[in-house]
């Protein structure tokens, strides 16, 4: 990969979703994106499942590789010239997967499965795990997108100077919301590594309440963005935030204590 020599823009979109509405997720997200200009940003992310919300009824709201979102993801990079991510359900032969895709302007497109099914909400008895972290380049800049649940699983995170930039699309309850704050500062720290988290807002068709607290977190585990619980939680918030590899590089030179980190491996 490309040594960075410029900053990465990476916009993030915390929003509610119209359960198990492909349709009308797409229109509500086309309003969302109106607000952002093209080449004002390199990277969008959406939440989990941002075409349905998190449903188990894969069998009825699952789509092919060239199914209907792809496309309006490929759309959307044209148009805003920059890389949009974001997972839903996808249909490989009789297996579903809760999918993060990577869609780049060009067409090109990469992909993660995610790997830890959330067991209380039965999402292991639906949907087949994936093996493989995904390790993408965007400017130079090394990224590993995550789903959701697997922020919960350091190990299968941990940066063996893989990335630069660690990332998680969510619908994580709102009752849980403490965890997943705190869960995402520790990711930072421990990886030196900047870290997004996306989740959404408003209540799902199981009645389970989501607040967002999306965030944007330096190497430290600081917050790049507003922490103002008016603007975070249970708001609508979209925000471009403009992330410096000059300045983890300095982190990371000043404080290497990855050179001590434990050398492990990974099994099944």
């Amino acid at each position: 990969m490309t040594n960075p020599t410029t900053d990465l823009k990476v916009t993030i979109i915390q929003t509610s979703l119209v359960w198990e509405d492909i349709d009308a997720n797409l229109k509500w997200f086309d309003e969302k994106l109106l607000k952002i200009p093209k080449d004002s940003t390199d990277l969008i992310v959406l939440p989990e499942m941002f075409n349905t919300g998190f449903t188990m009824n894969a069998d009825a709201f699952h789509e092919l590789m060239n199914g209907k979102t792809m496309k309006w993801m490929l759309k959307k990079a044209k148009e805003k010239n920059a890389v949009v991510t974001g997972s839903l359900i996808i249909k490989e032969g009789e297996n579903y997967f809760n999918r993060l895709i990577w869609m780049q302007p060009n067409g090109k497109i990469e992909y993660y499965d995610k790997r830890h099914l959330f067991r209380i909400s039965d999402e292991h008895s639906n949907f087949t795990k994936g093996g493989n972290k995904l390790l993408v380049e965007l400017k130079g800049w090394r990224i590993c997108p995550m789903i959701c649940y697997d922020l919960r699983f350091p190990v299968w995170i941990r940066n063996k100077d893989e990335y630069d930039l660690l990332l998680f699309v969510a619908n994580w309850p709102e009752r849980r919301n403490y965890p997943w704050q705190q869960l995402l500062i520790a990711r930072a720290i421990e990886n030196i590594a900047y870290v997004v988290g996306v989740n959404r807002i408003g209540e799902d068709g199981n009645g389970i309440n989501h607040s967002g607290n999306s965030v944007v977190l330096d190497p430290l585990g600081m917050p790049l963005i507003s922490t103002n619980p008016s603007l975070i939680s249970n708001a609508e918030y979209i925000a471009t935030v403009t992330l410096s590899h000059a300045n983890l590089e300095k982190y990371r030179s000043t404080f290497p204590f990855a050179m001590d980190r434990d050398s492990f491996s990974i099994e099944g």
